[in-house]
């Protein structure tokens, strides 16, 4: 069947790469970008892009009817360390985005929707390694508890109306494509482009704060590749895992490529979140339902961040 999409939230650090991978699989024409601000070039010129906000559930519902779309991807959010010096708003946009593009499935205006979630969902009271999928949330931060109760509204929908949704938890993201968002694991990103910019960094987290990691490239893999399953009969959402790394160990994988490399410690207030995730992920469900595997490690990520971030 030929697929429709729609990208909502299009432009940010994964919309961006999503949006660029989707059209290179299904073509140009058949992936529309859409975001309240425009993207990069490379957003911009290789295909359709619509000023939208997800917000405004009349304006995405005709865009689903006027252009047919079947498959929607709904990545607008507001990340965590942004989201805790403006909360309400935070919430407002991570919940009714989502609310609206749920009711909308309900109503039978496109066939799948995918739905990210992220390790922000855990809290305190979680087990710190090995996280498993199903165990005891409490997240402390309002981007958390916007993930967790986004998980939940996914199920009742999938549960109640057999919408088709999917959700993956993400880990802290990398890539050279895109700025981060306002994210506490953004210092990995950070590093890479001051490592060749100045050759020092100041990190905003101390230099053991381990926290589950991806290199993008996999993390869009995992994306589309659950996509593509078959309908399942039960709505889950997905651990999936990288690396688990802490900026020290990101330093001396650094200082591999650039010996003159140093790095400098001053936590902020985005410790105490990074304090209350999981250090590493349990992704068994994910391998075994739909043969998930990351293909790549620190030192790998690292030489392509470096070659790229010049």
């Amino acid at each position: 069947m030929k697929q429709h999409i729609l990208v909502i939230g299009a432009c940010g650090q994964i919309g961006t790469e999503l949006t660029l991978k989707l059209r290179q699989l299904f073509g140009n024409e058949n992936v529309i970008a859409s975001d309240i601000h425009p993207g990069n070039q490379e957003i911009m010129q290789s295909g359709l892009f619509l000023n939208l906000d997800a917000t405004d559930a009349t304006a995405v519902k005709e865009l689903l009817i006027s252009h047919k779309i079947t498959q929607v991807y709904m990545m607008a959010a507001m990340l965590s360390a942004t989201a805790e010096k403006i909360p309400m708003k935070a919430w407002d946009l991570n919940m009714t985005a989502l609310l609206n593009i749920l009711e909308l499935g309900r109503e039978g205006l496109y066939n799948q929707v995918f739905w990210p979630s992220s390790i922000g969902a855990f809290g305190p009271t979680s087990p710190k390694e090995h996280t498993p999928q199903n165990t005891l949330m409490s997240p402390t931060t309002v981007y958390g508890i916007s993930k967790y109760t986004g998980e939940l509204w996914c199920q009742y929908y999938a549960n109640r109306y057999g919408l088709d949704v999917r959700t993956v938890r993400y880990p802290g993201l990398i890539s050279y494509k895109a700025q981060p968002g306002g994210g506490t694991t953004d210092y990995a990103v950070e590093i890479y482009f001051e490592a060749l910019k100045a050759k020092k960094y100041t990190c905003f987290l101390s230099e053991n704060a381990t926290l589950p990691m991806m290199y993008m490239d996999d993390a869009i893999r995992a994306t589309y590749t659950l996509m593509a399953q078959p309908k399942m009969a039960v709505y889950k959402a997905y651990n999936i895992a990288g690396m688990s790394l802490n900026p020290k160990e990101m330093s001396k994988s650094i200082q591999k490529q650039l010996p003159d490399f140093s790095i400098s410690y001053q936590p902020d207030f985005r410790q105490a979140i990074a304090e209350s995730w999981p250090k590493s992920i349990d992704d068994s469900e994910a391998k075994a339902d739909w043969n998930w595997k990351p293909e790549f490690d620190l030192d790998r990520m690292t030489k392509v961040m470096l070659a790229h971030c010049k």
